[in-house]
């Protein structure tokens, strides 16, 4: 199973636990400063490794891209009213407000296109998506956490906030795209080491998030309980949209190349941007270990389910 033998998922929870147990180490290591310059280094990747090709192919097919934007950035965050409402009562205010940023953030791109290659899905289709959500992403996912977040009290300011994150991610994307006719040879024969450097700065945010949050105070404020409610949610809500996602894409009649992109892509919620993004959403809070809980655990639930329904998917028979 891929949950059991992806280093990454376990190194999120080592980083976690070094960050629970060894909080002052952060400080002593430079973390948050090392994750600035990270934040810089993933989206410059994103931009140089990235084909504008790829974008191209499958434009006109404009009901499935429809369905998977408006399930990420619609669907998603109207499932957080009633989610609110059930499960309010139990969860305090900033975890509540990560299940939001959960909601609000866009889609994977490196997991939605090997998940989809290896169902035999539309693999062209699911590069236009992912890409398309992401660079969407930067401008939504924070417009949309400051609508709920002026309820919670922790409403950062909108324009700034913009103008913060479209800056400090587009800037080293389009840096990115510009050096690609010079440089993308040379980063694409080494893309294998910087996906990994990727994952190596995502540590660092998280370890430096969760640093921060045990020194506020974050496992003495939350027990046991509301970690497993916290747990549950996050998979009640991935099998709510899988559900969803599913049944509407086989009342469109989509094929089942493009019911693969629905699903697999309109499911799935980025830590690799939603990492940096947080920091840059929420800077100076000390509730930013609790606001990437919800995206840590959705992360790692959503490979696990999201690689058994590839699977399922391409041991359909050659001309399904």
């Amino acid at each position: 199973m891929q949950i059991l033998s992806d280093w990454f998922l376990w190194a999120i929870v080592t980083m976690v636990a070094t960050a629970s147990f060894f909080p002052h180490l952060s400080g002593t290591l430079h973390a948050n400063q090392v994750s600035d310059y990270g934040i810089f280094a993933i989206f410059f990747l994103y931009g140089v490794n990235l084909s504008v090709e790829n974008l191209r192919t499958g434009l006109v097919n404009w009901r499935l891209h429809l369905l998977v934007q408006l399930s990420t950035f619609v669907l998603f965050p109207a499932l957080f009213i009633p989610f609110r409402a059930l499960c309010g009562p139990w969860l305090p205010a900033d975890l509540q407000l990560g299940f939001f940023y959960l909601c609000a953030l866009p889609s994977t791109i490196s997991s939605s296109v090997a998940m989809t290659a290896i169902a035999r899905g539309n693999v062209p289709a699911a590069i236009f998506n992912a890409t398309l959500s992401s660079l969407l992403g930067v401008f939504l996912t924070p417009a949309l956490v400051s609508l709920v977040a002026q309820t919670t009290g922790q409403a950062p300011p909108l324009a700034q906030t913009v103008t913060k994150v479209a800056t400090l991610l587009l800037l080293p994307f389009a840096l990115g795209q510009l050096l690609r006719p010079f440089a993308g040879k040379f980063f694409g024969r080494y893309k294998k080491y910087t996906a990994i450097s990727d994952k190596c700065i995502i540590l660092i945010l998280v370890f430096a998030a969760f640093s921060d949050s045990v020194n506020a105070g974050l496992w003495t404020t939350y027990g046991p309980p509301v970690l497993a409610l916290t747990f549950v949610c996050t998979g009640a809500i991935l099998a709510i949209v899988l559900t969803i996602t599913t049944t509407l894409a086989r009342l469109l009649k989509f094929s089942t190349a493009d019911e693969i992109v629905a699903v697999l892509c309109g499911s799935k919620k980025t830590l690799a941007s939603g990492a940096p993004m947080a920091k840059l959403i929420f800077v100076g809070s000390t509730s930013l270990g609790p606001i990437l809980l919800p995206i840590i655990l959705y992360h790692q639930i959503q490979l696990f389910v999201c690689s058994v329904l590839a699977r399922r998917y391409a041991a359909r028979p050659e001309l399904s």
